[in-house]
């Protein structure tokens, strides 16, 4: 079948749906054909919060007559006027049962915004582990924290979640598909204040930083959490089931629902946030050397409201000379690393565009297997080097009871990562199903300038199927079109979850053809069949000490598509024990093989030769809990590679000096064993983390590698001195060991760069 008209059946395919669905219907008459999701009647005032039988909860926002001061303290009338929402109930340890400790929230709006205000009663303030200060940093989530999520569609899937701790940090992010998008960022006010028994916080949320589907009388879906770090106890006003972990206050179908708002009556919804730019910048490793070589440079981005739900952005010149470098990371593997996207633009609306969703639940790391149809590092980046973007377009946002989202992006030249002139072009969409599930299709194109020859064509339909609490089915179908690979183009997944909080079970079966070439995707490998199996057990023992024991197995066989090679296959067997102070101890044994179609370098000197291996490998680790003053993994493997032995021990942690200074150190050896060779590596990292406000940070990374002989570091300064205007100032230091062991250098740049948000 032709690619173009696969693409062309899964356009109509969705046009069908539409049709058949009353897709004509407007965003606002979606809104309010949704019935209440609880079923509860809504509070008679001056009750705030409802419960029925079930324990389905319903809340009502309460309107005030002027803004709140956001300060933490809560001592404006309205706290005494208004009746709190208590009631909170355990999610752990002990699912179901009221929590231990008293907490009581507001949920108020005015004309601008909406307000959430928590007072956290604790039996034994001293023991409170306060926390740092950086914006979305861990230590939000390390410590003890409060946090919103609202479902503003009510459609049981997408949202906004926003949490905070003592020490008044910010941490917001988006929910897309019940996923969360943790680099997402807007303007809200939020600050915390400590009292004689516990601390309060208040949240300044704009409805301006929102997505919604209309003005007026509003019907949402609102849940709220807290975390008593210190006694590893999670507790929610409506409940969470334990199976769902920590990120289970993204699964919005267990939301409560929101009665009472009215939002603002529809507005001009513009933002326009330009930069200006200057850098100092040496490389030595250049086909052309350059020395203190200075550049200026400026741009913006543009950001338009088509409805209150659905947003057009625009970015001129774009920039990223504030994004922090990567980790890097140990790999004797013949694979690609996979390498996280940190640019701003690409990383609003990043879960919309995900394809094949993955498992929720519990997800094994064989995951890692699946395509990635749409990898935004493809744009902008070649060869480990920036390419520039000259200009971009993305609408995102919902219609109804679909999902949108489109790019376009048109990057230049650059000759010394053999880049030339290309656009990228992405096409999502998504169609909400019964009560918690999608079907959707994708486009991407990359086509770079010099003709059509070297374009490339992904198109793919996928769904999203859930029913009952905890079962899951994923599926996806993909073609990709590249004139010069002809042959097995095609991509298929099937997946099957049953993630319980005692049980689990996960089956699956992908097929990646020998000449599927997703171009602006992400793939570790082609021609390859995996069938996957994993069996889980998990009880939680009455016990005072230990939490949960988990019991695991799992078989993973990977052939060439022909099914005619074993390319790999694992069978491991796992035991977990989680204790309540949060503290982790886990045990892995794998037996491997794995056969290499060719001679592979594991590292430089060192080369397996062409054939089968087989591996075990014994694996244990050990996990502080975070709300220790010193975190973190300790890990050591013993086992076999290539022939030979391997014994790697690694730390990656966190040290808490104080709520404003933080390090993350984290050590990885490998001493290996080869027939062919021996050899060890050192990989040392290490951050550290100032942050005299929540708005001011100051982070510093440093790494050396000895297999390389490199040492690279990096400082970099963040203030955002007005709502999501910021000043960067960004210094990087790339270092070689030479032969007389005096680190050399390769490359220097100082960059500092001002941006500014206008919002009308």
């Amino acid at each position: 079948m032709k690619l173009h008209r696969f693409t062309l059946s899964v356009v109509l395919f969705c046009v069908a749906i539409a049709a058949g669905r009353g897709a004509s219907a407007s965003p606002q008459s979606q809104q309010t054909a949704l019935p209440p999701i609880d079923g509860t009647a809504s509070p008679v005032p001056p009750a705030v919060v409802s419960r029925d039988a079930a324990g389905r909860v319903t809340i009502r926002a309460v309107r005030i007559d002027r803004p709140l001061k956001v300060d933490g303290r809560l001592d404006e009338e309205f706290y005494q006027q208004i009746p709190a929402i208590g009631g909170f109930i355990q999610q752990v340890p002990r699912e179901g049962e009221p929590a231990t400790e008293r907490t009581d929230v507001w949920v108020l709006f005015d004309s601008k915004n909406l307000y959430v205000a928590a007072r956290c009663y604790d039996s034994h303030p001293e023991r409170m582990v306060l926390g740092e200060m950086r914006r979305d940093g861990t230590g939000v989530t390390q410590s003890e924290n409060f946090a919103v999520v609202i479902d503003t569609f009510h459609d049981l899937r997408n949202g906004f979640w926003f949490q905070t701790n003592p020490s008044g940090a910010i941490r917001d992010q988006t929910i897309i598909d019940e996923a969360q998008n943790q680099d997402w960022n807007t303007i809200v006010d939020v600050d915390s204040a400590l009292f004689e028994g516990g601390w309060t916080t208040e949240f300044a949320i704009p409805f301006k930083s929102l997505r919604y589907s209309g003005s007026g009388p509003q019907t949402w879906g609102i849940n709220l959490r807290r975390n008593v770090r210190w006694k590893n106890e999670v507790s929610s006003v409506s409940l969470i089931p334990a199976a769902y972990g920590l990120s289970g206050l993204s699964r919005l179908s267990t939301a409560a629902t929101l009665v009472g708002l009215e939002t603002p009556a529809d507005s001009m919804n513009l933002e326009l946030k330009p930069y200006v730019l200057s850098s100092v910048t040496t490389d030595r490793t250049a086909a052309v050397p350059i020395d203190n070589d200075f550049t200026g440079n400026a741009g913006f981005d543009f950001k338009y409201g088509l409805t209150r739900s659905l947003i057009a952005d625009l970015t001129v010149n774009t920039d990223f000379a504030q994004v922090e470098e990567d980790v890097q990371q140990v790999n004797l593997t013949r694979f690609n690393l996979f390498f996280p996207e940190k640019r701003e633009f690409f990383l609003e609306g990043a879960g919309l565009f995900s394809f094949g969703a993955p498992s929720i639940g519990f997800s094994p790391p064989t995951t890692r297997e699946v395509p990635v149809l749409f990898f935004s590092r493809q744009i902008g980046l070649s060869r480990g080097q920036s390419v520039p973007v000259v200009a971009g377009a993305r609408l995102t946002g919902k219609a109804g009871a679909f999902s949108i989202g489109a790019l376009n992006v048109q990057t230049g030249d650059k000759p010394s990562a053999g880049a030339v002139p290309t656009n990228f072009s992405v096409l999502r969409l998504k169609r909400d199903l019964l009560r918690r599930s999608n079907i959707g299709m994708i486009l991407t194109r990359r086509t770079p300038n010099i003709g059509k020859d070297g374009s490339n064509l992904v198109a793919g339909v996928d769904t999203n199927l859930q029913f009952y609490q905890y079962v899951t089915i994923n599926a996806y179908y993909a073609k990709t079109k590249t004139p010069s690979l002809i042959g097995d183009d095609a991509s298929y997944r099937g997946r099957f979850d049953y993630g319980a909080d005692r049980y689990g079970l996960a089956l699956e079966h992908l097929l990646v053809g020998s000449r599927f070439n997703p171009q602006v995707g992400f793939i570790r490998r082609s021609d390859f069949r995996r069938n996957y199996a994993l069996l889980r057990v998990s009880p939680r023992p009455r016990s005072r000490v230990i939490r949960k024991l988990t019991w695991q197995a799992s078989l993973d066989r990977i052939t060439d598509a022909d099914r005619t090679v074993v390319q790999n296959r694992e069978a491991k067997a796992s035991f977990g024990v989680e204790l309540h102070n949060s503290d982790q101890w886990n045990t892995d044994y794998i037996r491997y093989y794995e056969y290499l179609p060719r001679d592979f370098t594991v590292v430089r000197g060192v080369v397996a030769p062409k054939g089968g291996y087989s591996y075990q490998d014994v694996k244990t680790s050990y996990v502080l809990g975070q709300q220790r003053q010193v975190s973190g993994t300790l890990a050591l493997s013993l086992g076999t590679l290539y022939g030979g032995t391997k014994t790697e021990a690694s730390y990656s942690g966190r040290i808490r000096v104080t709520t404003r200074l933080v390090m993350e150190p984290s050590v990885t050896l490998n001493w290996v064993d080869l027939p062919y060779g021996t050899f060890t590596t050192r990989l040392i990292t290490s951050r550290f983390i100032v942050t005299p406000t929540p708005r001011l940070l100051v982070s510093s990374l440093i790494q050396f590698n000895a297999a390389d002989h490199s040492l690279t570091s990096s400082i970099r300064l963040r203030w955002e001195y007005s709502p999501r205007s910021e000043l960067f100032a960004v210094y990087t230091d790339g270092r070689n060991q030479s032969p007389a062991g005096v680190p050399q250098l390769l490359s220097r740049a100082l960059a500092v760069k001002v941006t500014r948000l206008l919002r009308f």
